[in-house]
Parts: C-alpha cells; structure tokens; sequence
C-alpha cells in the first residue's frame, strides 16, 4: 500500500495528523495543477497558482466532514474547490461595487489572471451545473481540464477511467456544453 493511500485512509478514520502529513504529499501535485491552469494568462489580477492551491486546501481540509473515496474522488474535489474559487474572483471582478471589469493595480510582480474571458468563465461554469444533473463523470471532466488545466491523461488518471474513455466524454461535453451555452445566449 502505498504511503499516500495510507496517510489518506488515516484521515478518512478521523486521524486529525493525516490531513497535515497528506498536505505535502499532494500539495507540489495541486500546485503543478494550478500552474498549470493559470499559465500564461494576463496580468491584471493577485491570485497566483500558489494561493489557488493554498485556498483550496482550506476548503478541503478544513471543513472536516469530506469523506473521499480515494485519490480521483480527493483530485476532483480540489478540482471543484479551485473552479469554485476562481468563479468567486470572476464574480467580485464584475461586481459594480468594486469597480466591475476595471483594471486592478499589481500587487506582487508574478499576478497572473485568467486567460478566458469572464463571461466565458460564467458561462461554462452555469451550464456544468446542468451538465452535472444529466453526467457526473463528463462534469467532472471539465472541471478537471478546464478549470485545473488537467492535461487529458492526468484526468483520466485523476477520475480513474482509461483515457480513450475520458476522450470521448470530453467530446461529449464540449459539444453538450456549447450548445448549452449557445441555447442560454438565445
């Protein structure tokens, strides 16, 4: 049994220990995914793949009534803690309140922002809501490339299906996706 698996099983038992020993075994993992997601984007805002990464282990960690599965189900549920993340930011961007689509001033010489646009971001993010009602995995999925950058066999490693199998549910989703979104704007 590998050492993460055991770290993990112990956290699931209620070891309060193991979140603290498991953080450092997935946290390079989480941050090369954070990355990974935000590389190359344009500058303009703080968030950097460092605080994505520590925000979402917040979330998971600290709440304490996650139980997961296993190592897709953790991945997915830090997938979803960061596309959660990332939309709050987009949402506060965009709020009148605090100036809505203005420039924010750097703060830090490494900002990094989001590539897509905002509204994209929103878009997607509404209409997976839906994908998830009708295709879990497929939801997941796009969490996992979209929002984390997952590369198409680091998610299916991470959902643990085969990759031609994650292949055809990004088909799936992308066309199921656009014409959500395609159908809303109408």
């Amino acid at each position: 049994m590998k050492e993460w698996t055991r770290i993990f099983n112990r956290a699931q038992q209620g070891d309060s220990g193991a979140a603290d020993e498991l953080l450092p075994l997935v946290y390079s993992e989480l941050r090369q995914l954070a990355a990974a997601r935000m590389a190359g984007e344009a500058p303009g805002q703080t968030l950097q793949p460092t605080a994505l990464v520590h925000e979402a282990w917040l979330r998971l960690a600290g709440e304490g009534k996650e139980h997961w599965e296993g190592r897709a189900q953790f991945f997915s549920a830090a997938a979803e803690a960061m596309r959660r993340i990332l939309i709050e930011r987009v949402r506060r961007r965009q709020a009148v309140k605090r100036g809505g689509d203005a420039p924010h001033e750097a703060l830090e010489e490494s900002n990094i922002a989001l590539a897509a646009p905002s509204e994209e971001i929103l878009s997607i993010h509404e209409a997976l809501d839906r994908l998830a009602a009708e295709d879990a995995l497929a939801a997941d999925l796009v969490k996992l490339r979209y929002f984390v950058g997952m590369t198409m066999p680091e998610a299916a490693g991470a959902l643990g299906v085969p990759q031609r199998t994650a292949e055809r549910l990004w088909t799936f989703a992308r066309a199921w996706l656009r014409n959500e979104i395609s159908e809303a704007k109408r």
